[in-house]
């Protein structure tokens, strides 16, 4: 079966660089806090990426140091190891 068209965010790894770049684009807030939805918007709506394809790319951005994710999933943190791939 061939797709109309390949999805660029559909590999995880591009989708969470995609969301690195987003949060590194953003200026934090308070005491590094990124709001959820200045990643989530743009990706989504901007970027046509699915939900599927955004929380895969957050789980593995997270699962590699380079996210920090509030429990409550309110907002998130760019880690050291995070910011060093934008160094």
């Amino acid at each position: 079966m061939k797709y109309k068209a390949d999805r660029p965010l559909a590999d995880p790894g591009a989708a969470a660089r995609k969301l690195l770049e987003l949060a590194n684009a953003f200026e934090p807030v308070q005491d590094g806090r990124i709001y959820i939805e200045k990643i989530n918007g743009p990706f989504i709506y901007e970027l046509k990426g699915t939900p599927a394809e955004y929380k895969v790319g957050l789980d593995l951005a997270i699962a590699n140091g380079w996210l920090w994710l509030y429990e409550s999933g309110a907002y998130v943190k760019l880690t050291e190891a995070g910011a060093a791939i934008f160094a």
